[in-house]
């Protein structure tokens, strides 16, 4: 249950603060004064309020300030880190709103998005993530939550979290050529060109070896990257372990694990069957193809399959530290990619939500 509202002393503060318990985020409320350009302004002013905020509570939500549209978004982003980026080495499809706003996800609508840290399997994963509601989803869907990767490393079942910690993880991705037909596939990759901007393979590879990406070409042009990383980090800033990896998006049961639990959360037919069906062509997809050939699968660092039971834990644990907040528009959240993780929620209907990163 959220702890009364207060008013923050630190440095001078002026608007009202909120803390839900000891999870992500800190709400930052506008009260009476919603001047976009006043917020920005005591943000670049108090950096260390900021910092020393997003390293404590993970996460800071501003609700209520005068933030209308991407342009609006970047400028408080950029009150708080300037250094905003615009290479994204990830999954998801995005479509570009500034030159360093993007749209969250172009997923479909009814595909889940398991928890993660942005870019987690990147050499430099960024520091900080910002997302913003500029159309906000019906009710009861389309959140984005939030789950703190600190309390997921230590409430892991410490036999569990040994074999993770001493397997470490093997990321197998194989993404389309630009010339290949598309067909639904619930776990289909984008085109490799779309992720990296360029037909040219010699500019692939240079950037892979620059991430530590193994890059193999097929005969068709398509792509298939390969990487090993640990499952943790320990945070730059206070040196806490956190679990920090893409293990729970890219391995093969993602989409009936999150389904099956969404269902809980919010049972319907709907969902039931969205549930089913992702089962179904899990299934179909072991039958067919072999481990590395998947879209996108997870193994240990040496190729032996992860125990079902292991992933159902780790998510398990994932949820039980899960933070479900409606979208109001105008809401903007500053994440620390350091320790907080963020996901998404089915919905139906209209849903704009924009990211930028640093």
């Amino acid at each position: 249950m959220a702890t009364p509202a207060l008013h923050s002393d630190d440095e001078s503060f002026a608007y009202e603060t909120c803390v839900s318990g000891n999870r992500p985020p800190l709400s930052v409320r506008a009260g009476g004064d919603t001047s976009l350009d006043q917020l920005c302004e005591r943000l670049r002013a108090q950096p260390d309020w900021v910092q020393n905020h997003l390293t404590e509570h993970g996460a800071i939500l501003f609700e209520g300030f005068d933030v209308r549209d991407a342009n609006d978004f970047e400028k408080l982003a950029r009150a708080i880190d300037d250094d905003l980026k615009n290479e994204y080495l990830g999954t998801s499809p995005r479509d570009g709103l500034t030159d360093y706003v993007f749209s969250a996800s172009e997923l479909p609508s009814f595909y889940p998005i398991p928890q993660h840290c942005e870019m987690s399997f990147t050499a430099a994963p960024p520091r900080r993530v910002f997302f913003c509601c500029l159309q906000e989803p019906a009710s009861g869907m389309g959140e984005t939550p939030l789950v703190d990767f600190r309390a997921v490393y230590d409430e892991l079942d410490i036999n569990v979290r040994e074999r993770f910690e001493t397997g470490g993880i093997r990321i197998v991705r194989n993404y389309s050529g630009p010339s290949s037909k598309s067909r639904f596939n619930l776990f289909q990759l984008k085109p490799w060109t779309d992720m990296f901007l360029t037909t040219d393979h010699a500019v692939v590879d240079s950037k892979c070896r620059e991430e530590g990406f193994e890059p193999t070409w097929s005969a068709d042009d398509d792509l298939r990257l390969e990487s090993t990383q640990p499952v943790s980090r320990a945070h730059p800033e206070t040196g806490r372990r956190v679990w920090h990896n893409h293990l729970q998006v890219f391995h093969l049961s993602s989409a009936p694990g999150e389904y099956k639990r969404i269902f809980r959360l919010r049972p319907s037919l709907r969902h039931f069957a969205w549930w089913q069906v992702a089962r179904a062509l899990v299934a179909v997809q072991k039958l067919t193809k072999g481990p590395d050939d998947q879209p996108m699968h997870c193994t240990y660092a040496d190729g032996r399959e992860i125990p079902d039971a292991d992933m159902e834990h780790l998510r398990d644990v994932i949820w039980s530290n899960m933070v479900v907040r409606a979208w109001r528009k105008g809401d903007v959240v500053a994440i620390d990619n350091h320790s907080v993780s963020h996901g998404r929620l089915p919905y139906n209907g209209p849903r704009e939500i924009a990211v930028c990163w640093a």
